[in-house]
């Protein structure tokens, strides 16, 4: 079983895939947005290829829990995913702070403001399933 995690965003979607062993997560790639049509379709490929079964989708909630405008964006484009990945399971998971600690790494490691823009998503996706995957892995 392998997950992918997305950290949906307006231009871009992050994209972060877990071990065989549901131990560790693995930036993939950052999905510039085009359409919801190109955008599925690449996730399809991203599906097969790593014969995912479960999307693991970073909620963006306020920092005091609510759900705002932005979950409401994510929830619709989830709805879109499960259409076209019925058999894919969902799982949302709360991704505040995740782009933070992700920008965080990428300074402390001296990564340069161009190269951080443009792993960042992807790197926000990592935390988003390692999260998940560390809690999975306690049950």
């Amino acid at each position: 079983m392998r997950a992918l995690a997305l950290d949906i965003g307006d231009k871009t979607i992050g994209v972060a895939v877990s071990d065989l062993l549901g131990i560790t997560a693995q930036g993939v790639e950052t999905i510039r947005r085009t359409s919801n049509k190109d955008d599925l379709k690449r996730l399809g490929e991203l599906v097969t290829q790593y014969e995912a079964t479960t999307f693991v989708i970073g909620l963006p909630k306020n920092m005091d829990g609510t759900e705002g405008t932005r979950c409401e964006v994510v929830k619709k484009f989830a709805a879109k995913l499960g259409a076209a990945f019925p058999d894919v399971k969902q799982i949302f998971w709360d991704e505040r702070l995740s782009t933070v600690a992700a920008t965080r790494n990428l300074i402390a490691a001296d990564v340069s403001r161009r190269k951080r823009k443009q792993v960042i998503d992807k790197m926000a996706a990592v935390y988003i399933l390692q999260g998940w995957l560390d809690s999975h892995t306690r049950e």
